[in-house]
């Protein structure tokens, strides 16, 4: 199943649903000035506490019921500890022990989770076009966002360099943003459940809430000066992503994924990185290099892949069954108009006479 933009009652519904990834890009370029001034963990507590309260007078604004009842509770803290209290803590410690851009594939690579949570939960069929664009979507995001000495030293086994890539990867925090990866498609996934009980717009406003709690208390306790060395900037920098990059792009993101195919959804994660890069380039004068530029174009080409995937396999029935018809049709049209006269044998017959004795 594809997105059904046309059943969505949102306005501009095809602009809002690359809106989050376009908000979440553009919020990465914003935190990178911010960062070195404050703690990872009170970055996560200003990203979902605020954004949640916004969230849920956006809700009240527009009219939408609050939780009923102990099931809905219930599912909201179950969605509140995975997709905000592991996902946000996770991730902003693996982005003080890592670096952005492996971190960032990491984290993007969480499509193929969700696509196979969704395949194991929900039945939702993925195909051969859809597993082929998750495959090419890993690849691009991997030439985005992976050191040029890793791709290259792929086709050079005994360079060092790979090696000690490797040993990183299973020492540094490379292990936190992959199971902040792995947190993000439990909670897309979850709010299947969630939406049962609650209205997605309000589930993601209580969850940003109660999941922040935890990470206050944990930055209160551990972390100190997370503020006092901000300037004016980076709290411009912390209120977009506040605002634009945590309450707008998961309102939007949650409410999309209260229907439709979570696969196809998911797999628009992987225009994040290529927004970061782009604005990056725009605002910082980061310059893509040759394979960058080779992954935004695989990035492209496995969206495409995997929501367009049921319509690509639609055609390539017909095409199959236009072929097996066409080669029908000749071998019928070739017995008709043989020509199968009536063909005349010389046979020779011997008649032997028999005189009955009557």
């Amino acid at each position: 199943m594809q997105l059904k933009l046309t059943d969505s009652k949102l306005p501009f519904a095809p602009l809002l649903l690359i809106a989050p990834f376009f908000l979440w890009g553009t919020a990465m370029v914003a935190m990178k000035g911010v960062m070195p001034h404050t703690t990872p963990l009170f970055v996560a507590v200003v990203r979902l506490i605020p954004a949640g309260a916004l969230v849920l007078l956006a809700a009240a604004f527009m009219g939408k019921p609050q939780p009923q009842g102990w099931k809905a509770w219930l599912w909201i803290s179950l969605f509140a500890l995975v997709d905000a209290t592991l996902f946000q803590g996770f991730l902003a410690e693996g982005l003080a022990r890592t670096g952005a851009g492996l971190g960032s594939v990491m984290i993007d690579s969480q499509p193929l989770a969700v696509a196979v949570l969704c395949l194991w939960l929900f039945q939702e069929k993925i195909g051969f076009w859809g597993w082929l664009g998750l495959v090419i979507g890993v690849a691009g995001i991997s030439l985005i966002g992976l050191p040029d000495g890793w791709i290259l030293g792929l086709f050079h086994p005994e360079n060092r360099q790979v090696s000690a890539g490797i040993e990183q990867l299973f020492q540094g925090g490379e292990w936190l943003m992959l199971l902040a990866a792995l947190s993000m498609a439990v909670g897309t996934v979850l709010v299947r459940w969630v939406c049962r009980y609650v209205d997605p717009v309000v589930a993601t406003g209580w969850h940003m809430i109660l999941g922040g709690l935890p990470l206050l208390a944990i930055s209160a306790a551990t972390e100190s000066d997370q503020f006092v060395n901000i300037d004016f900037s980076g709290w411009m920098a912390l209120g977009y992503s506040t605002v634009f990059g945590s309450a707008i792009a998961y309102g939007l993101f949650f409410y999309f994924a209260s229907s439709g195919s979570l696969t196809s959804l998911s797999s628009l994660t992987f225009l994040t990185p290529v927004f970061a890069l782009l604005f990056g380039n725009l605002f910082l004068g980061e310059v893509l290099n040759p394979l960058q530029s080779m992954g935004v174009g695989l990035t492209l080409v496995s969206i495409y892949l995997i929501n367009q995937r049921d319509t690509l396999g639609e055609k390539l029935r017909k095409v199959r069954s236009g072929d097996n018809v066409n080669s029908q049709g000749e071998a019928a049209a070739l017995l008709e108009s043989s020509e199968l006269d009536s063909v005349e044998l010389p046979v020779q017959v011997r008649v032997s006479e028999l005189e009955s004795e009557v």
